[in-house]
């Protein structure tokens, strides 16, 4: 199984429906005084916000190294991830339950609802789209794993923020819809603010896992296990090492891994023997996982205790 990515192409379809949805949304807002409307439009807003941040955070992370940041830029893009689940939280979530509480303390009867309706059944549709493209491109990457399994493992965040963004929009959405119908129907405009507040839920539900999945990459995960029980392979098969310890991997960013291997040497082979064994697991580490951009080959006495390399 490859880590879940998402493509440049997604995050832009993402921007520009959430761009277009929020200037509908705000529209509506302003036509039908719906509190719900508001908040959907200022959650599309952030959500736009929030691809771009993502798109800013790629690029960066494709910084070549240099002399201040010898492992490169990659931990850019799970900085950017980690103030986006921020702001869905702050500006999202935030916003809506203050909205909607606002809305209860001091509610105002909705005009125009058929405006709402419409805009929110063009809503529902671009977002659909743009969740429908993430969903393909996250079920295509994750292979057999779980979904639950495969955002834990994902090493690229722009992949399950959009996923989980697109689907707490459209739950967002219906939540409005029903709000806005619940209101009409009865004549209360309570059911209207309550809806605001249910959407501010939705999103900071949404915004901690966001944070808590983002917040696990900035501080540094380990690589795939099938990764790193495939170097310890490689090494283990090489006859100049009779042992191999810990093997230890974190990811800089989605496609940039830096391994360590500790490995026990036969004492009886040369230096330059050493040196061509370390140069051969380099190779051929990078041609099977060319992620592995750095692999440190540590040699250690004893370091077989824990698992011996058979031969």
């Amino acid at each position: 199984m490859s880590s879940p990515t998402a493509s440049t192409r997604t995050l832009v379809i993402a921007f520009a429906a959430n761009l277009g949805v929020a200037a509908s949304k705000f529209v509506a807002a302003a036509m039908t005084g719906s509190s719900a409307m508001l908040t959907e439009g200022v959650h599309s807003l952030v959500d736009s916000t929030n691809q771009l941040l993502l798109l800013w955070g790629r690029r960066q992370a494709k910084k070549p190294a240099d002399k201040y940041h010898p492992l490169g830029y990659g931990r850019e893009l799970y900085f950017w991830s980690f103030v986006v689940a921020v702001l869905v939280f702050s500006l999202g979530a935030g916003v809506s339950i203050y909205e909607g509480l606002l809305h209860i303390a001091e509610p105002e009867e909705a005009v125009s609802p058929l405006v709402a309706y419409v805009v929110l059944l063009v809503a529902f549709v671009l977002e659909g789209w743009s969740t429908l493209e993430a969903f393909r491109e996250f079920k295509a990457s994750k292979g057999k794993l779980g979904w639950v399994t495969a955002i834990r493992r994902s090493k690229d965040p722009a992949s399950f923020i959009v996923l989980l963004e697109n689907g707490a929009a459209m739950a967002g959405i219906v939540a409005a819809a029903v709000g806005l119908m619940l209101s009409q129907a009865t004549g209360n405009p309570f059911y209207d603010g309550a809806a605001s507040v249910v959407i501010g839920i939705i999103l900071a539900v949404t915004a901690i896992v966001l944070a808590y999945e983002s917040k696990g990459l900035l501080i540094g995960e380990a690589a795939d296990p099938v990764i790193v029980r495939g170097l310890r392979a490689l090494a283990c098969s090489k006859p100049g090492i009779v042992g191999v310890g810990h093997v230890i991997t974190v990811h800089s960013a989605p496609d940039q891994i830096t391994a360590m291997v500790n490995v026990d040497f036969r004492d009886s082979i040369t230096a330059g023997e050493v040196e061509r064994i370390v140069r051969e697991i380099e190779t051929e580490a990078h041609r099977e996982w060319p992620a592995v951009k750095r692999l440190f080959v540590r040699p250690m006495h004893g370091a077989g205790d824990e698992r011996k390399a058979k031969g």
